[in-house]
């Protein structure tokens, strides 16, 4: 079985377990796709955005990490920063760079997440805080690339959920009472 079929199957089994969520493939081909997410939060944009970056160990799905609950996630947030993951035994991964910040109201990351990075491809996050009434509107979006003999237009609604699952997951952190 090659790598990229191995990736394949790893991805396709780590989604099958995500609940549906309101999700949009904006598009998708055999050459690549977008995923796009909304969700409006009752946080003021600046709580928001410190939880965007500064609390993504405490919201990103541990189930979609390569070291699971043991491990630590971080955002630097800078140009050439990295969202990166750390196990207790010292393995690290990049998941993410950072290739442009505006702070408190848009952070674009680029890279290839999970079995993307196996499979050769190249993706683009984009993550968008906006004042929404009282509250916060929050969009992500990922478009991701590149060649791979079977093609990518079949993995798009798996990765859209899962980038559907952090955002909520993202926004339940935002709405969680203070300890």
């Amino acid at each position: 079985m090659t790598d990229v079929i191995k990736a394949s199957a790893l991805l396709a089994a780590l989604l099958a377990w995500t609940a549906p969520a309101a999700a949009e493939v904006k598009d998708a081909g055999p050459a690549g796709f977008t995923v796009e997410h909304t969700r409006t939060v009752a946080v003021a944009p600046e709580a928001a955005w410190q939880g965007l970056v500064e609390g993504v160990d405490g919201w990103w799905s541990k189930d979609h990490s390569w070291w699971g609950p043991q491990s630590t996630l971080s955002i630097e947030p800078r140009a050439g920063g990295c969202f990166c993951e750390r196990s207790p035994d010292g393995r690290e991964a990049m998941h993410l760079q950072v290739a442009f910040i505006d702070p408190g109201h848009r952070l674009r990351m680029v890279g290839a997440l999970g079995p993307l990075q196996g499979m050769g491809l190249h993706g683009v996050m984009e993550w968008q805080v906006l004042p929404a009434g009282q509250g916060t509107r929050i969009s992500v979006s990922y478009r991701a690339g590149g060649y791979t003999p079977e093609g990518v237009e079949d993995i798009a609604p798996a990765v859209d959920r899962v980038i559907g699952l952090q955002l909520g997951k993202l926004a339940d952190y935002l709405s969680a009472p203070a300890p």
